[in-house]
């Protein structure tokens, strides 16, 4: 199944006053793996940028200046969402935004050029009711390093969320992980007398550790508090 992870940053909060997207980004997922396929756009919006949207993307007016308008994009837009499904935060605000921008060039709305929408803050809203469920909330429920992000863009919050989604969709490999093949039967294309080498194990250099210890810290630093590695490495040794 091919996925894309989508965000846009716009010119103000509301496409029927005339706001305009500056910001595309999307990541290609194909079977919940990040295909390293993804699309990057800046866009002049023809408009003034509101200043209360600017401090939140740190994308000024003059930085766009000479970049492509929306229309000469569209295209690559289109071809790049088509007959994928779209995952996005907050998605009736992204898809309002690439609604206005395609009905100005005739074009059709994005559910019929792509294959559906996942809305993650619904998702997120439905597995945790009552709580915090923006993008960043969200990481660090789920321990996702967000320590990179200074400003909101579309780029980096893609990533963010691709690893969010995966998370909060996790039971859906469960299902089949708790699929046992038959006996005697052949797994993943070998035969049904494979016998399999004892794996050598490897392990970590001092450096290569301290390496590991210094990405923790940094987690640590992220989340405001000891990160999931640390918590469960501490609940094994108590039960050790």
């Amino acid at each position: 199944m091919r996925q894309i992870i989508l965000d846009t940053e716009t010119t103000g909060l509301e496409p029927s006053q005339g706001h305009r997207i500056i910001e595309f980004a999307g990541l290609e997922m194909v079977d919940r793996k990040l295909t390293g396929r993804h699309l990057h756009l800046y866009m002049h919006p023809e408009r003034e940028i509101d200043p209360d949207a600017e401090r939140v993307h740190g994308i000024s007016l003059a930085f766009l200046e000479g970049k492509p308008r929306f229309a000469e994009v569209a295209s690559q837009i289109s071809e790049f969402i088509g007959d994928a499904e779209l995952i996005i935060h907050n998605a009736p605000f992204d898809v309002g935004f690439m609604d206005a921008e395609f009905a100005r060039l005739g074009l059709p709305p994005t559910v019929r050029q792509c294959a559906g929408v996942i809305d993650t803050l619904a998702m997120a809203r439905d597995q945790f009711p009552g709580k915090r469920n923006s993008l960043d909330a969200l990481c660090d429920r789920f321990d996702v390093d967000r320590s990179n992000r200074t400003l909101h863009g579309a780029l980096i919050d893609c990533e963010l969320l691709a690893e969010v989604y995966l998370w909060m969709t996790r039971g859906q490999e469960s299902l089949m992980m708790d699929i046992e093949p038959e006996a005697g039967a052949a797994v993943s294309g070998l035969p049904a007398d494979f016998v399999r080498k004892p794996l050598k194990v490897l392990r970590a250099s001092e450096a290569e550790a301290a390496e590991h210890e210094a990405y923790l810290d940094a987690l640590d630093k992220a989340v405001k508090g000891e990160c999931l590695w640390r918590k469960l490495a501490a609940g094994k040794e108590a039960v050790a």
